[in-house]
């Protein structure tokens, strides 16, 4: 009779856990829900092409001429690290600055190489390699400029912004 009941007390002590161990697993899943409600839906993966494409909509900023519209594509606490200056640009008056001076090259980019990594559903790295045609003011003399880049994107208020911007001349 002792064993039954250590056998039953055991069981019991058992499912407890059991019951516990699934408690807070719901738990979890129900807070994690109501965080991605509050954000008004569920969080969704990006793809890479998608993540890819915010090159895309940047260089189609550079290529507008408008130092507000490219910097529009940054957020109010970005850091940008520019390619032909070695200050690093840390709100939206500067980086308009940096590229009232970059778009007087006018410039034109294209990937060569690019490494994205999702991170989650509101933030991502696209890093790799770029070719620039920048054009000399004076000249009109238009040349290629290699440059490697690291663009870290977030999510907010439902839109991928650019949260830090590096991007240096290859080394030979």
């Amino acid at each position: 009779m002792k064993r039954m009941t250590r056998t039953r007390a055991a069981l019991a002590g058992g499912l407890a856990v059991a019951a516990l161990g699934t408690l807070v697993a719901g738990v979890g899943v129900a807070q994690a829900a109501e965080e991605d409600g509050r954000r008004g839906k569920a969080a969704v993966m990006p793809g890479e092409r998608e993540i890819a494409g915010l090159f895309d909509r940047w260089n189609a900023a550079l290529r507008s001429g408008d130092p507000e519209r490219v910097t529009d594509l940054y957020a109010e606490d970005a850091v940008l690290l520019p390619t032909a200056s070695p200050r690093i640009r840390t709100d939206h008056v500067e980086i308009a600055d940096y590229f009232a001076h970059f778009l007087e090259k006018k410039p034109r980019g294209e990937k060569i190489r690019s490494e994205i990594n999702v991170l989650d559903a509101d933030s991502a790295i696209d890093a790799g390699l770029y070719r620039f045609h920048l054009t000399d003011p004076k000249t009109g003399v238009t040349k290629p400029l290699d440059a490697r880049y690291t663009y870290v994107y977030e999510k907010r208020d439902g839109r991928w912004l650019i949260v830090n911007h590096h991007s240096s001349v290859i080394p030979s």
